[in-house]
């Protein structure tokens, strides 16, 4: 872009830059593009725009992120940028499937589930996450504080004890009949453990990670393996050897994830000597400061 101004007998020449945009390939210059806080890549902002509200419309309110699948930091949008780039109504809607989705995934809250009351209740999370690593999601009733309707933590129906929830879904319609919370170690497709999202295996190894709550278990007995660094789950028990791995290649995982633990206590054993010597240097400085803060308060005091 260039621009010319006469000033008397002189012409002057300006050329702004012209910056390529990812997404549409246009080339603009710097005004028109915006520039993302967090990872700082640069896009036009008509693209931005576009992006998030197909993301928000779309439901895909986790993902907001990069566009640039070749960006390394993969920075993420703030509420913000979102509430600077799209429109009030989407905005508005981001908020809702925001929070809707804080809320699917906190295991102590949940939604009424009476039409017409969505009130968020308590869920005791000392009683429903009994046991830690349970393989089986425990049903415990929740009181419904502003429709007063109790119902079960997992299933979300009407509470049912003595009954299981899936004796409950069972024993309802055909057309309403869904996949079971408790399901066989050989089915195909099998409910998250914490958030109960149904997954489907077709191939891989048995440990899995739920796509929605990042939780780690096996799929064979539902176990937890948030805390199981080194698979050892699959050393002993009606899981030994189910992994769908090799030996040497268990092996070398756990070679790895020892290298990496062992390399950071070697470099805290180097850096630690030089952590003693610098340790004095910062506290006297920190005294220091904190004695000419004094020192400013009591003349300030004595005026």
């Amino acid at each position: 872009m260039a621009t010319f101004s006469v000033s008397k007998n002189t012409v002057d020449l300006a050329i702004d830059p012209l910056i390529l945009c990812k997404l549409c390939l246009s080339e603009l210059p710097l005004v028109d593009m915006y520039e993302l806080v967090d990872c700082k890549c640069l896009f036009c902002e008509m693209c931005m725009k576009q992006y998030l509200s197909v993301m928000i419309t779309e439901g895909l309110v986790g993902d907001l992120t990069c566009p640039d699948a070749q960006c390394k930091k993969q920075g993420k949008l703030n509420i913000e940028e979102i509430e600077h780039l799209v429109d009030r109504q989407t905005f508005q809607r981001f908020q809702r499937l925001h929070f809707q989705r804080e809320v699917d995934l906190d295991p102590n809250r949940t939604f009424c589930p009476e039409i017409g009351c969505e009130t968020v209740c308590h869920v005791c999370s000392s009683q429903s996450h009994a046991g830690g690593g349970a393989a089986a999601p425990t049903s415990i009733p929740v009181q419904c504080p502003t429709c007063g309707l109790q119902f079960c933590s997992v299933c979300k129906t009407k509470w049912h004890a003595p009954k299981s929830c899936d004796e409950v879904v069972a024993s309802g319609p055909i057309e309403e009949f869904g996949i079971p919370f408790h399901n066989s170690d050989d089915a195909k497709i099998k409910r998250c453990p914490v958030c109960h999202v149904p997954i489907e295996r077709n191939d891989g190894c048995a440990q899995m990670m739920c796509k929605r709550c990042k939780h780690v278990f096996c799929w064979y007995c539902l176990q937890s393996l948030d805390d199981d660094f080194l698979l050892r789950h699959y050393d002993k028990g009606p899981c030994k050897n189910k992994l769908g791995h090799s030996r040497a290649s268990v092996i070398w995982h756990r070679t790895q994830v020892v290298g990496i633990f062992a390399g950071f206590g070697v470099l805290l054993l180097v850096a630690s000597p030089f952590l003693l010597l610098a340790a004095p240097c910062i506290l006297c400085c920190k005294c220091k400061i904190c004695r000419c803060c004094d020192e400013e308060e009591g003349d300030g005091f004595s005026n």
